[in-house]
C-alpha cells in the first residue's frame, strides 16, 4: 500500500483549518451582537422604568399643584368674604355713630345749653388759646389735635393741661355744673404707621384720644358720670384731605356740651334697680 503524498496531506489540513476558522468567526460576531442586544435591551428597560417613575412623579406633582390651587382659591374666597363683612361692619358702625351723634348731641336743635356767662367764659378761653375753637351757638368746642397730642400719640401734652383745667373750671361752676360733655376724636385720612402697635387703625387712634381727654377731664375734677367718649376715625373731615394743612384741621378732638336730659354721657339714677 502506498502512503499519501505529503503535499496532498498538507492541502487537506489547510482546507480543514480554513473551514474551522471560517465557522468560528461568525459565531464570535454573533455572540458580540447578542451581547450588545442584551445590553441595549437592559438599558431600554431601565429607561422605560425611569420614564414611568418620572411620569408618576409628574402626575403626583400635578395633583399636588391642583390641590394647592384649589386651596388658594378657597382662601381667596374666604378673604373676599371677610373683607366684605369688614366693610359692611365699618359702614354700619359709621352710620350708627352718625345717628348716635345726631340723637345724643341734640334732640332736633343745635342750640347751646350754656348760659350767657358760661358762653362768655368759653369765648375768652378761645381767645387765650389760638388752637382752641368755640361755637357760641352750639356750645361745641374744638381742639386741634396738635395742641393736645404729638403725631400718632394719645398721650396729652403737658402744655395742653392748663387749657383742660380752665375748661373744667368753667364746667364746674354755675349752671354749667348740670351739663354733660361728649368728647369725640377725629383723624385725617392717612393710614396708621404699622409700627404704632398701640393704634393699629385710625379707629383706635380717634377713640383712644377721646378716652385720653375724658380721663384728663376726670382727673381735673369733672365727675365721670357727666362724660362720654366716641371716635369717628377719618370719616367726618371738616375739609377734604388734599394737603397737610387740610389734614391738620381734620385731626381734632371735639367736645359737645349737652343738656342734663341728653342721653349721652349720663344716666338716670332713678332708673337703676
Amino acid at each position: 500500500m502506498k502512503r499519501p503524498r505529503l503535499p496532498l496531506l498538507l492541502l487537506c489540513c489547510s482546507l480543514a483549518f480554513s473551514q474551522l476558522a471560517c465557522n468560528q468567526a461568525p459565531r464570535r460576531h454573533l455572540r458580540l451582537s447578542q451581547h450588545r442586544a442584551m445590553k441595549l435591551y437592559t438599558e431600554n428597560q431601565q429607561l422605560i422604568g425611569e420614564n414611568q417613575m418620572l411620569a408618576a412623579e409628574a402626575m403626583q406633582y400635578q395633583q399636588t399643584l391642583g390641590s394647592l390651587s384649589a386651596e388658594r382659591d378657597r382662601l381667596h374666597q374666604q378673604l373676599d368674604i371677610a373683607n366684605q363683612r369688614l366693610a359692611n361692619i365699618n359702614s354700619e358702625r359709621s352710620e350708627l355713630q352718625r345717628r348716635y351723634k345726631q340723637l345724643l348731641v341734640s334732640s332736633g336743635s343745635n342750640k347751646s345749653p350754656l348760659s350767657d356767662a358760661a358762653t362768655k367764659r368759653f369765648q375768652d378761653l378761645a381767645k387765650k388759646y389760638p388752637d382752641f375753637e368755640f361755637d357760641p351757638h352750639t356750645g361745641v368746642s374744638k381742639f386741634h389735635s396738635d395742641i393736645l397730642f404729638s403725631s400718632g400719640s394719645d398721650r396729652i401734652r403737658e402744655s395742653a393741661k392748663p387749657l383742660l383745667n380752665d375748661l373744667v373750671a368753667i364746667m364746674n361752676e354755675g349752671s354749667a355744673r348740670n351739663l354733660n360733655l361728649l368728647v369725640v376724636g377725629h383723624t385725617d385720612d392717612q393710614p396708621i404707621d404699622k409700627s404704632k402697635v398701640h393704634h393699629p387703625t385710625n379707629w383706635h387712634l380717634s377713640t383712644d384720644r377721646a378716652d385720653a381727654v375724658v380721663l384728663a377731664l376726670t382727673k381735673a375734677g369733672i365727675d365721670g358720670r357727666r362724660l362720654g367718649a366716641a371716635g369717628y376715625s377719618k370719616n367726618q373731615p371738616l375739609v377734604p384731605n388734599t394737603d397737610d394743612q387740610a389734614r391738620q384741621r381734620n385731626r381734632r378732638v371735639e367736645i359737645y356740651v349737652l343738656a342734663p336730659d341728653a342721653v349721652v354721657a349720663g344716666w338716670d339714677p332713678h332708673q337703676v334697680r
